[in-house]
């Protein structure tokens, strides 16, 4: 009888002390400080060397797990959004847009410039080791570079002709890019893949813009593409075409995927959004695609320019659009401005907050819990 108990009470202290292990050893709650930038866009964590990366819109912050800042990079005029470090390589990925839209142009006010760019949506790569005090600069400090993504432009600059007449700008609503993230290959393959989700135009007058689109690279070759960012001539610099392109239906959403990231506990790919404005629709702020499920081909709802194309299913988590029913998502709080897997199904997630000094973002330790009600928990 005794040798019972004490095997279950070692049983339960296995248990106990599993899931103490699961949870990480990480700040439960980190301040950014305001800077005189846009809001937080991102944000990236480096767990073995205990950094944090976070996006400002125009400039990127580097600090450590105590809140005490590393470097910052400046004197970007283009919008630096997502966020992803990439541990085998060592270097913080990101994606760059440069447009004429309201959004470019609110950026080079913000920022008292007077340059006109050429479209360009580019993958910024950033060399984080060099990245050792404030201000430094984007383009002559060495510590940047950046890879064009021709299909995205391509995409942005189209023309479509519907099959009743009319003329779209952007096919699919493309907006540009702003998710992005390291994860398995969509096709079934063992590829790792860099992915990035296409920015979407909310339009309640489309009907081709209710996909979120991702594009998936293989970036084993991309040193021959990686160039030194220059803002006085943007290179031109980049594959052709992704590995894949593939459709997550969702419903239109306000600029498409803000955050995407990759979690390998639930093998899902979360889809942090601003919620969109159609009316048949619940306007989920947060989807998931289950990665488990290879994409297939199929008809594409409301695009009747383009009759099929690679679509993924979403995870059966959440919960259910009454009007769309293989629609499932959230309406949730927090990540559409910052969303990072952790492992063990913890993530950072960034609230955005502003004061008279500036901008600034909190990162709350949350834990994944998928009920119908709720993505998250956050970890008091």
């Amino acid at each position: 009888m005794r040798k019972t108990i004490f095997l279950l009470l070692g049983a339960m202290f296995a248990v106990v002390s599993a899931v103490a292990q699961s949870v990480p050893n990480l700040p439960k709650k980190l301040y950014s400080g305001p800077w005189k930038a846009g809001h937080v866009q991102g944000i990236a964590v480096d767990a073995k060397q205990e950094y944090v990366y976070l996006s400002f819109t125009t400039m990127l912050v580097k600090m450590n797990m105590k809140g005490e800042v590393i470097g910052t990079v400046t004197g970007l005029l283009g919008h630096l959004g997502c966020l992803e470090f990439n541990e085998e390589d060592g270097r913080l990925y990101g994606s760059l847009e440069y447009k004429n839209d309201a959004i470019g142009k609110g950026i080079l006010r913000q920022e008292g410039a007077t340059k006109q760019f050429k479209t360009g949506f580019y993958v910024a790569i950033f060399d984080v080791e060099k990245i050792n005090r404030i201000n430094m600069n984007a383009e002559k400090d060495g510590v940047m570079k950046s890879v064009l993504l021709k299909t995205v432009v391509e995409d942005f600059e189209a023309e479509i002709t519907t099959t009743s007449g009319a003329t779209l700008k952007h096919r699919y609503g493309c907006s540009g890019f702003d998710g992005i993230s390291f994860g398995p290959a969509f096709d079934g393959s063992d590829k790792r893949l860099l992915t990035v989700a296409y920015g979407i135009y909310g339009d309640n007058n489309r009907t081709d813009n209710d996909y979120q689109v991702l594009l998936q690279y293989d970036i084993a070759d991309w040193a021959k593409y990686e160039a030194i960012h220059s803002q006085n001539d943007l290179h031109r610099q980049g594959p052709e075409k992704p590995y894949g392109k593939y459709f997550a239906f969702t419903g239109n959403t306000t600029w498409g995927v803000q955050n995407l990231e990759y979690d390998k506990s639930t093998n899902f790919w979360f889809l942090a959004c601003y919620t969109g404005k159609k009316p048949h629709f619940a306007n989920y702020s947060l989807f998931c695609v289950d990665g488990a499920k290879r994409a297939t081909t199929k008809s594409l709802k409301g695009v009747d320019y383009q009759e099929k194309g690679a679509v993924l299913s979403l995870a059966k988590v959440g919960a259910k659009d009454p009007n769309n029913g293989k629609v499932r998502g959230w309406h949730n709080k927090f990540g559409a401005c910052g969303t990072c897997s952790l492992g063990n199904g913890y993530f950072y997630l960034a609230a955005p907050g502003k004061t008279k000094e500036g901008r600034s973002a909190t990162l709350y330790l949350a834990r994944y819990v998928g009920s119908e009600e709720k993505a998250f928990e956050i970890v008091k």
